[in-house]
């Protein structure tokens, strides 16, 4: 909701606007000029509202969402994204079932630094821009497009970007099948090109047959279209590869982010930048300059010796590659503080999250956040906790801030990870470690 309402106020539409939550993005609005209300009742819809725009995130039954469908033209985000996108004659959708953000980041900064002045919308916020979104002045749109309750479907991008296809939102898909049909769909609403992961046996069982669009293939396996060779990640926040198409070299990039997982985003940046009239010396400073997207392994600080990061991974998948990066970054112990996100979610991995929590050296595991659903199956985060061996089940970010900061040795690395509100612990830990190291030189 975030970047598409720091769109419309640029354009110049006076805003209002309701959370349950006071979080960072709320405040931001709010100093954007729009009028918010922390609390969801209906005396937050006046007589002056024309149109109302509200997010499936909402539980059935709440006030205000309820009064202003009974008074006023009401929309879903993913309708009013659909409407936006198709205002560009060449808007980018950048889906897949990890790396979204970074890659919609990368593609926005490239395109940027290129001098073609995108409008964009970003699940993270863009340090470049310091938003989540801004409107440009070309016809170059770059547009995160979930799958979540096929909300990307709305869209018709005329540049698509398949990133991979894995398990996620069960609740609403059921199955694997089932989500790759969507993607099929939303390869199929594309108008001109598609640009996917060539290595992801997933992707390219969903785009067989899909016939009258430029299919570019990316990967590292040398059997696709472009591909990334002579990879380094040598640990840190640096990585770099060479860059081929059709066998051919064409550049070596440096990037300033970590992770193995950070290569193909980046090629898929790379590609989708290019085809939108991106130079590639263009392409390479802008990849070199990003260094992240807000909670995308996000660097807090160092305290007493220990660093602190944030990143928004709340899959299995996303936790395993976050977690791996972390390991091979020479820290004496990693500690993963995960929150979990949605119970269904949990329950449904649960034995994928146990596997993959059991990677950092400390693992301590919060409450779940259930966000949009109500524990009807009656999981619990201890029985997370009970599967990964040696971790710490604490439910409130107070005792999670006390344990970490208690325990915690100079050369670790703590980083919080989920897409809920586990970013305040960070914040917690970070004012806690530095008023200590604060009292400590005095």
């Amino acid at each position: 909701m975030c970047p598409l309402a720091e769109i419309l106020i640029s354009l110049g539409y006076e805003l209002s606007g309701s959370d349950n939550n006071d979080t960072e993005t709320f405040r931001r609005i709010e100093k954007e000029g729009a009028k918010v209300y922390l609390g969801q009742v209906k005396e937050n819809i006046t007589d002056d509202i024309e149109l109302v725009i509200y997010t499936n995130a909402i539980l059935k039954g709440n006030e205000e969402l309820e009064y202003a469908k009974s008074k006023f033209p009401c929309f879903e985000r993913a309708d009013l994204l659909g409407a936006v996108s198709r205002i560009f004659s060449n808007c980018i959708g950048i889906c897949g079932t990890h790396g979204k953000t970074t890659t919609s980041s990368m593609t926005t900064q490239i395109l940027m630094q290129a001098g073609l002045d995108p409008s964009a919308v970003i699940g993270g916020k863009l340090p470049l821009i310091n938003a989540y979104g801004r409107y440009g002045h070309s016809q170059n749109f770059v547009c995160e497009s979930c799958e979540f309750n096929n909300t990307f479907l709305k869209m018709n991008p005329d540049i698509a970007v398949i990133l991979n296809i894995d398990e996620d939102h069960l609740d609403f898909f059921g199955n694997l099948d089932n989500i790759k049909k969507s993607f099929r769909e939303f390869a199929e609403k594309t108008t001109k090109t598609i640009i996917y992961n060539g290595d992801d046996d997933n992707t390219v069982d969903a785009l067989k047959g899909i016939t009258g669009k430029k299919l570019i293939s990316i990967g590292k396996s040398g059997k696709t279209e472009w591909n990334a060779q002579n990879i380094s990640v040598p640990g840190g926040f640096h990585s770099e590869y060479d860059v081929y198409h059709n066998g051919e070299l064409v550049t070596h990039v440096e990037l300033s982010v970590p992770g193995e997982h950070n290569i193909l985003n980046s090629l898929c940046a790379f590609v989708a930048s290019y085809e939108s009239g991106a130079d590639v010396e263009s392409i390479c400073k802008g990849l070199k300059a990003f260094g992240g997207a807000s909670r995308r392994f996000e660097l807090l600080g160092t305290y007493c010796g220990v660093t602190f990061a944030d990143d928004y991974a709340h899959h299995p998948a996303e936790l395993k590659v976050t977690l791996e990066a972390a390991m091979k970054m020479g820290y004496n112990n990693v500690w993963a503080v995960h929150q979990p996100f949605t119970f269904t979610r949990t329950s449904l991995l649960l034995d994928d999250f146990a596997r993959v929590l059991q990677i950092p050296d400390k693992c301590v595991i919060s409450a779940i956040m259930g966000s949009r659903e109500v524990n009807t199956i009656g999981i619990k985060a201890s029985d997370l906790s009970e599967k990964v061996p040696g971790s710490v089940q604490l439910d409130t970010f107070d005792e999670i801030c006390d344990y970490v900061c208690d325990n915690a040795q100079e050369g670790d690395l703590v980083i919080t990870l989920g897409c809920g509100d586990v970013y305040k612990v960070a914040r917690m830990m970070c004012k806690k470690m530095k008023e200590k190291e604060t009292t400590g030189n005095e």
